[in-house]
C-alpha cells in the first residue's frame, strides 16, 4: 500500500496545479485531483507555492481550512467510489450526489462522514469501519 508523507502529498498537488497552469499533459489520477482543484480557486495560491505549502507543515493551521487535506479527501472518495470501497460506497454518494443536486456538494458531506469513520478508528485502535462510513453516507442521503 502507498502511504505518501504529508509533503510528498503537498508536493502531489502542487505539481499537478502547475502542469494544469502550464497545459502539461496529466497522468489519470492527476487529471482527478485536477478537476477537484477546478472546484476550489480558493486554494490556488496555496497550491502555487511549493515552498510556502511544505513550510507550513511545521504549523498548525488553527482554524483555518487545509487545502491538501481537503483535496485529498475529494480524491479519496472519488477512488473509492470508482473501486465501490467500502462496498456499498459508490451508491451511497450517488444517492446524496442527487439529493443535494451537486457531486461537490455531497462530496463535502461525505467528508464529514469519512473525517469521523478515521477519528473513531484512531481513537479506538481499531480498523476504520467502512460499514458504518457507507451508513453514514446513506444516511445523509435519505433524511429529510
Amino acid at each position: 500500500m502507498f502511504s505518501p508523507s504529508q509533503a510528498d502529498v503537498r508536493r502531489f498537488f502542487c505539481s499537478v496545479y502547475a502542469k494544469a497552469q502550464t497545459g502539461q499533459a496529466l497522468e489519470a489520477i492527476e487529471t482527478i485531483a485536477s478537476l477537484w482543484i477546478d472546484e476550489h480557486p480558493e486554494f490556488n495560491a496555496d497550491l502555487a507555492d511549493l515552498d510556502g505549502a511544505l513550510a507550513s507543515m511545521a504549523r498548525l493551521e488553527g482554524g483555518s481550512s487545509n487545502p491538501f487535506l481537503h483535496l485529498s479527501m475529494h480524491l479519496s472518495i472519488s477512488e473509492q467510489c470508482s473501486i465501490d470501497q467500502p462496498r456499498g460506497i459508490r451508491q451511497a454518494v450517488e444517492l446524496l450526489t442527487h439529493r443535494r443536486d451537486s457531486l461537490h456538494e455531497a462530496h463535502h458531506d461525505v467528508m464529514d462522514c469519512l473525517g469521523k469513520m478515521i477519528w473513531e478508528s484512531q481513537r479506538a485502535g481499531r480498523p476504520p469501519d467502512g460499514e458504518s462510513y457507507v451508513v453514514c453516507v446513506q444516511r445523509r442521503a435519505t433524511q429529510n
